[in-house]
């Protein structure tokens, strides 16, 4: 019976391969469009952050405070509530409120403030000294953001880049929730609305290779990185 059952499962998940390829595809557009826009702009907002604050390179402690709070604000709101809130501007913006287009948008804000943290930490890890040295021999403030702090955390940001993709990963699935489709979605659909607990066993197993490969991605290039 052990054995009739697992081959039934396996026909009910070779039958859905068409949709299973489909949802596949979505998630890996919702993940990568809002990885790479946390990661542009969570940049940006992380060197503000790490540059206005005390004893740094344009120390500002009224801009530093808002964006400070700003970040926190942005963090402290629940994903779910996040997205019924940005409903109106998804529309706006993508033209709806359904695809794995319109939840990237979504993913992204998330992700960016999360990430600028993330940034301004790892910034945070440089030592005060080689920044002191690239003062001494007279480099701009420009020529220190890119090519000594960001350079000397490159290997950090790499981690910290692995983990919000990962994050970004597990938020996409909560996306399904508001049409944004992928496993998430299909793992609703299929494995609670209809009951096919095999569903979400397997989609369960699909999003934990993933996250496995993505990891194992960001400690391989991280290591190259690290000059340590």
């Amino acid at each position: 019976m052990a054995d009739l059952t697992f081959s039934q499962a396996v026909q009910t998940i070779a039958g859905m391969k068409g949709e299973i390829v489909q949802a596949l595809w979505e998630t890996f557009v919702m993940v990568g469009l809002s990885t790479t826009f946390a990661v542009v702009f969570g940049t940006v907002l992380g060197v503000f952050l790490f540059v206005t604050s005390s004893r740094q390179l344009h120390y500002n402690r009224p801009l530093n405070l808002v964006l400070d709070n700003l970040v926190n604000l942005m963090r402290a709101f629940p994903f779910v509530i996040l997205m019924i809130a940005l409903i109106p501007v998804t529309r706006a913006v993508v033209g709806s409120t359904i695809g794995p287009v319109a939840a990237s948008l979504v993913l992204s804000v998330s992700g960016l403030f999360y990430f600028a943290r993330l940034v301004e930490q790892n910034l945070r890890e440089v030592p005060k000294g080689v920044i002191e040295a690239a003062i001494a021999m007279g480099a701009e403030p420009s020529e220190i953001i890119r090519k000594v702090l960001l350079n000397e955390a490159r290997a950090g940001m790499v981690s910290s880049i692995t983990v919000l993709a990962i994050g970004l990963l597990s938020y996409s699935a909560a996306a399904g929730m508001i049409g944004g489709g992928g496993l998430g979605d299909l793992a609703i659909r299929y494995g609670y609305y209809r009951y096919q607990t095999e569903v979400i066993i397997f989609i369960v197993a699909v999003l934990v290779l993933l996250v496995i490969l993505i990891q194992s991605l960001g400690n391989f290039i991280s290591r190259k990185l690290d000059k340590r």
